[in-house]
Parts: C-alpha cells; structure tokens; sequence
C-alpha cells in the first residue's frame, strides 16, 4: 500500500567480496557512471534487451526484458513520460557502488537508482524520489520544549534497527506509542519525498505527554540479506517481528507505562494490526490508519487502473500492462501450498511466499477476536485504501463495542490536506499530518475504552 512501491522488486543485491586499487576504482567511477547513463537511455529507449544485458544473474531472474518493460511503462504511467537526464551523483555502501541517475518526467523528477556489484554488473535497480534539501518545518501543534529524542536499538543481532525514543518532559509514568511503517524500505520518518508523517504523528503525541518509539524498517537496514531471503519473505518478517520487539524494548524503559503501550499501524502496518495484536495480547491497544482489510494484490490492481486512468482514456499500452497484471493477480489467488508460480507472474516480481502468507489472513475475523480497543482511521481523498476498504471495516466489525471509526474529508493516504483529484503527485507536496488526526489519537488514548463511536 502506502504510494505505489514498483521499486520493491529492485532491492536485489548480492553479497560479493571484491577490492580494487585506487587506479581501479577512479577508472571504474567513469565507467560506471556511463553504464548506469546507458542504462537510463536504454529503458528511456524501450531497449529492454539491451537494458538488462549487464544484469546479474539474480536480477536476470527476477527482472527480464519483459519484466522490465512492464514496470518501466507501470512507472512512467503514472508520472508521466520520460523527458531527459538531469544529472548523476554516486555513493558506496560496503563493496557496492551506486549511481543515482536524477531524470526529468513530465509530471515529476525521480531518480533512478542502479546499483553495481564489485564485478561491474547491475545487482539492483528501482525508482527514488530524488534528493533535496527541503526545509522540514515542525508542523505547529509540535512544542519540542516539551520533549527530548535519543536514539535506541530495536532488537539485536543481525536484525538489529536504529530507532528514535521521543520522550515527555516529566519524570513519567508516561503511555507510549510504536509507529508501524506502510510497505517499502521506510526510514523511521516514513519520509516521501518532503513529507515525514511518522515525525509528525511523534512529534505530535509527544508535545501531549505521549512517549513514542519509531525505527528504520528491516527492508530498508538490510537491502541485501533481506533479498538473499526474498523467496521465503512474509509479512511477519517484513513487518510483525520487528513491531514486536520495538513493544517489548518500550516495557523495559523507566519512564514507561509497561500497561499502557499502543501500536499504530499506517497502510499496511495498520493492516497487520489484528496479527499484532494476537501475538502480543498485552498490548493496550491499536490505532489503525488507513489500512485495508482485502487481498493485497486486489488493491494493487484497483490502485493501477485508478492511476492509468487520470489522464483520460488508456492506451493500447496501458490496456496491455492492465491485463498482464490481471493474469498476475489471478495467479495469486490460485496459488498453491507448492508455490508452483514464478515470482515473474506475480504482481510487482515478488514471490509467492509473500502473497501465499495473506491468503490464511483474514483481518476483519482476526480484529474480531481482539480484547484490545481500536480507533481506525481513514482520509476521504485516499485513492490507495479507499472509502470502500473504511466500509468494510465499519459493517464487519459493527459488534465490536470496543472500536471506534473516524473518517476525514480531505486528508489523503499520508493524512495530509489536499484538494481535487487525488493523484501520485500529492506526495510530493510539503505537508504535515492533519492537527485533528493528532488530536484524536491523543484523546483516544487517554481514554479508549470510551465506547464504539463512528464518524464519517
């Protein structure tokens, strides 16, 4: 969920051991930086052949010629056509090194992001906002002469997550909060191009005596093992485990009401919520934004069509990247416990682990089971978790005296403010979490046992 992740297939790189002279890698640097050129202009180009000719083998595997023109079209599709390059810039991470090729489209500019093992070949490919120095004004309902930050450590071990403790002035006993990312390789912030709601929503509860903890996603920390484990990869890896330690981490810290910890989950972290909660049944209680309780791979589809249609009719092209991924969705639902189906055929590359996971869950009977409170929250102008997936919630957990519903008129998937349309390109308008969001989780969890209440 959260704005569409085509790039999530991309984070492939594979663990070499390689070094090279000084003479070597200053020669290399050009030649890279025309390899990761070319490599733009050859997609730019439709050149998908050539395009993937220097992928290495996993990537051969799970991006082929026709895989890479589904998601190049799927991509350009939704910001508009590809204009020209604007420019390069590189960095290293351990043995791998990483061009960043920033390009013009006709609705926005992204970079393109390639990254090469230490064999010259291209381990990993996917599309990032591009770098800018924007001006991260705290939103005014943030008094941060009313709290501290340190860091922390979520888990330990190979797993490992830095995190940020965002902690009241007092000496306690004060409720905490763990802030759950939506899908993708999320930083702590949840940060989309200049927008950083997870900072908001701590900054927020905070400034109202609210201790909250947020950290760096495990897909994000750990691109590379992560990918070494992507046929295996489920939602408890990628999301449950870590929301779990980061609740147990909480209860060891002083200043902690161990009784009164909540979770809250955006996109689908706020899908996941019902699993958390049965897993850790001492939990205080969850407040769910804009989750959704179909199948994934229903909302990827409805979101595609939702996206290729804002400029008018489709065209053949766009009709063709539809059907193809119909054909990838039925798929997913005739996966068997085998999983006989390649990750190619799937939605997005990714494998049948993934999706064959959410076939035994069902969050709307698993909510039910719930002894914890729960506020689920959702904006009106957000075309990823619809109104729809709202009214699922609503009518399926209608029994539930001890959940409350709250819908906003025009906050988007970020629960931000927006007008028109709703439309990719709101991301990347500088915004902050709605104040009245803020206030009600902070009203809520002072008192969330205060009965069902539903409001449109």
């Amino acid at each position: 969920m959260k704005i569409l992740k085509i790039s999530f297939i991309f984070i492939v790189i594979v663990p070499l051991s390689f070094s090279l002279s000084i003479s070597q890698v200053i020669n290399q640097v050009d030649e890279l930086e025309i390899a990761a050129r070319e490599f733009v202009n050859n997609l730019a180009a439709g050149e998908f052949e050539k395009a993937t000719e220097n992928f290495d083998s996993t990537m051969k595997s799970v991006a082929p010629p026709e895989k890479m023109a589904e998601v190049w079209n799927s991509f350009t599709s939704q910001i508009g056509k590809f204009k020209k390059q604007l420019g390069v810039r590189s960095e290293k991470f351990q043995q791998y090194d990483i061009y960043f090729v920033t390009c013009e489209f006709e609705n926005a500019n992204y970079d393109i992001k390639v990254v090469f093992d230490p064999s010259k070949k291209i381990a990993g490919q996917f599309f990032v906002p591009p770098k800018q120095d924007y001006d991260f004004a705290p939103p005014d309902y943030a008094l941060k002469d009313l709290f501290e930050e340190k860091e922390v450590t979520v888990g330990s071990g190979e797993w490992a997550l830095q995190g940020t403790l965002t902690l009241p002035d007092g000496d306690g006993q004060f409720p905490a909060v763990v802030l759950v990312h939506g899908s993708g390789p999320n930083d702590r912030d949840e940060t989309l191009g200049p927008n950083k709601p997870f900072r908001d929503i701590a900054w927020g509860l905070a400034s109202n005596g609210i201790a909250v903890l947020r950290y760096d996603k495990r897909t994000r920390v750990y691109q590379s093992k992560m990918a070494a484990l992507a046929n295996t990869l489920t939602a408890k890896e990628e999301v449950i485990d870590d929301a779990l330690l980061a609740v147990e981490l909480l209860r060891g810290i002083d200043k902690i009401d161990a009784k009164k910890i909540f979770v809250i989950g955006h996109s689908l972290g706020g899908t996941m919520l019902p699993r958390i909660g049965t897993s850790d049944p001492e939990i205080a209680g969850f407040v769910m934004l804009a989750g959704s309780p179909r199948p994934l791979e229903d909302l990827y589809l409805e979101q595609m069509i939702y996206i290729l249609r804002l400029d008018g009719d489709l065209s053949d092209e766009e009709r063709k990247l539809l059907e193809d991924i119909k054909l990838q969705v039925l798929n997913v639902k005739s996966l068997s416990v085998t999983h006989d189906i390649p990750a190619e055929d799937l939605p997005m590359g990714v494998p049948a682990a993934y999706w064959d996971y959410f076939k035994s869950y069902q969050p709307i009977r698993e909510c039910k089971e719930l002894k914890q409170p729960m506020l689920i929250l959702a904006g009106q102008r957000d075309y990823q978790v619809t109104k729809a997936d709202y009214k699922i919630w609503q009518e399926g957990l209608s029994s539930n005296k001890n959940i409350r519903f709250k819908s906003y008129l025009k906050l988007n998937h970020l629960f931000m403010e927006g007008e028109g349309t709703p439309a990719p390109s709101d991301y990347e308008i500088p915004g902050h979490v709605d104040k009245a969001v803020i206030t009600d989780i902070v009203e809520w969890i002072k008192d969330p046992s205060a009965g069902s209440k539903s409001k449109k």
